[in-house]
């Protein structure tokens, strides 16, 4: 897969989480350090959900939302931005799966499907994690991933736990 450099407007989704401190404010943070960068646009949040932890349960239960963001960047030019995000917050790398201030993650970029060391898109787990696919049928119901809609992929998931924080779309303006 080359980069793509034309200079045109590309359309990513994010997905957004974390459980440690003020973790729905740090999202609205996240978003905001991106929306305020030349290169990149928030287009539409999904309502902000308060989730059980994954992977590793031992831990505080998450606050997740998605995002539609539109890009100037290439997919790892996109993610090494969401990278500097994290970075400008803190965020400490400690344990796969394990607490975080702020995570983000890449998981669609227009319809591309690549593989490299750093980003496989779309997110190779996504379809797996109700906890990015109910955020993610918030603003992308229609867009097809694996060959489903995000909408029957969300349907399918085992949502057990997760509720809804915040139903407003634009909740995390109040929170910058």
């Amino acid at each position: 897969m080359t980069a793509i450099d034309d200079g045109r407007w590309h359309q990513a989704a994010i997905g957004l989480g974390g459980n440690i401190g003020d973790a729905a404010t740090a999202i609205a943070r996240a978003l905001a350090q991106l929306d305020a960068r030349s290169d990149a646009t928030i287009l539409e949040v999904s309502r902000l959900y308060r989730t059980p932890p994954w992977g590793k349960t031992d831990q505080d239960w998450f606050f997740n939302a998605c995002a539609v963001v539109q890009t100037t960047l290439d997919p790892l030019g996109l993610l090494e931005a969401c990278l500097d995000v994290e970075k400008a917050m803190k965020r400490l790398r400690l344990e796969r799966w394990g607490p975080r201030t702020i995570d983000l993650d890449v998981l669609t970029y227009d319809t591309i499907t690549m593989e490299t060391p750093e980003l496989t898109l779309p997110h190779p787990r996504m379809t797996s994690r109700a906890f990015v696919l109910l955020p993610l049928c918030d603003i992308l119901p229609d867009h097809v991933v694996a060959g489903r809609r995000i909408a029957a992929w969300a349907g399918d998931a085992d949502a057990a736990g997760i509720e809804l924080a915040d139903g407003r779309a634009d909740w995390w303006r109040d929170r910058v």
